[in-house]
């Protein structure tokens, strides 16, 4: 069992930074990955990057070389950095997290998600 609490969302400028911040707890032998998504008004909820616990880290195109991911495992929490915000970054920022609950035993939780709204 893992809760998510996302942090770090709210308003700011086109060109801009903000940083996400995603805290696990709860009951599990470990996290395997985290990732965070987003989903904007009328579309799908699309990855924007994950890492794995390990390292390993996957960008969506749209925010290659503008935001950063990474996580600090001992704490069990993750943070997007995002610079150079555009107006199409505005959307409900999700984390996930894929994690190992027993020997056999692994499941995908999501957070309750943060706004995050860029304006011109």
């Amino acid at each position: 069992q893992v809760q998510l609490v996302e942090s770090g969302g709210g308003l700011v400028q086109a060109g801009g930074s903000l940083r996400l911040s995603c805290a696990a707890s709860g009951s599990f032998i470990s996290i395997n990955a985290m990732g965070w998504y987003r989903q904007a008004p009328g579309k799908q909820r699309d990855l924007v990057a994950d890492i794995t616990s390990g390292g390993r880290i996957n960008y969506a195109d749209s925010v290659k070389g503008r935001f950063t991911i990474s996580r600090d495992n001992a704490k069990n929490t993750m943070y997007l950095q995002m610079n150079s915000l555009k107006l199409e970054d505005t959307a409900v920022y999700f984390c996930n997290a894929f994690a190992r609950l027993s020997a056999y035993t692994y499941e995908t939780y999501w957070g309750q998600g943060t706004q995050v709204t860029v304006s011109s």
